[in-house]
């Protein structure tokens, strides 16, 4: 039998696998029961009463949290030449176009999101393969398509998300990190929970929030009672 770890021992001591705890209660405690040397993520897994297979049962949408998510997010505005100074003046990190689109089939992914244009989206369609699966593909939903380039560029700046539902019928997303006081952690969650609580679809039936989880990179699940949310 493997031989418990200090740092495990402290996990077990102070979490009760078997309780649900309150928002503010699960926000202190994930920064108690995480040690790692660096200041890891903190997320939240939300478990939706949801088919994602069926279109009109989706959940997408984009929130913006009052504290951000405390990590440097690089953006890349792929513009035509009259919006590439709007863009740098935004904040994007990379602005251009067709340098960019050549570096992206060339297996460049070095960013966190991409701003575009409609007017450009026909380029920017072709690397539907490269940008898909790695969730970086520019989406109106989601506010990366658009003629307001700066406002879009600010917004990812200051800690916007993107977010979806995935095959299992979970949103995965950070809220923060650990190094945020516990308030800033609460408060972050609430927005989010709230967020994906008002984009319940018409045609989802019974519990909709099913089941929520908070935990750091490394810790293990803090359960959240929905009832409360």
């Amino acid at each position: 039998m493997a031989t418990l770890t200090k740092n495990r021992k402290a996990v077990d001591a102070k979490l009760d696998k078997n309780k649900t705890y309150s928002l503010s209660e699960a926000s202190s405690l994930v920064k108690e029961i995480t040690f790692t040397k660096f200041d890891a993520s903190v997320d939240l897994n939300i478990r939706l009463g949801v088919d994602p297979r069926k279109a009109n049962q989706m959940v997408r949408g984009t929130v913006s949290l009052p504290h951000g998510i405390g990590k440097t997010v690089k953006v890349l505005a792929l513009v035509s030449p009259d919006k590439e100074e709007e863009a740098k003046a935004a904040g994007a990190d990379y602005v251009g176009l067709d340098e960019y689109i050549e570096k992206i089939k060339g297996g460049w992914t070095d960013i966190d999101v991409i701003i575009t244009m409609p007017s450009v989206m026909g380029k920017v369609g072709a690397l539907g393969r490269v940008l898909g699966p790695r969730g970086l593909m520019p989406n109106p939903k989601s506010g990366t398509v658009t003629m307001d380039v700066a406002k879009a560029v600010t917004e990812v700046k200051a800690g916007k998300l993107d977010f979806k539902v995935d095959k299992y019928g979970i949103i995965h997303s950070t809220i923060g990190r650990v190094s945020f006081d516990a308030k800033q952690l609460a408060e972050n969650a609430k927005e989010f929970i709230q967020t994906v609580n008002k984009l319940k679809p018409a045609a989802a039936k019974g519990v909709y929030l099913k089941g929520i989880a908070m935990s750091s990179t490394m810790s293990p699940g803090i359960q959240l009672d929905p009832k409360d949310l």
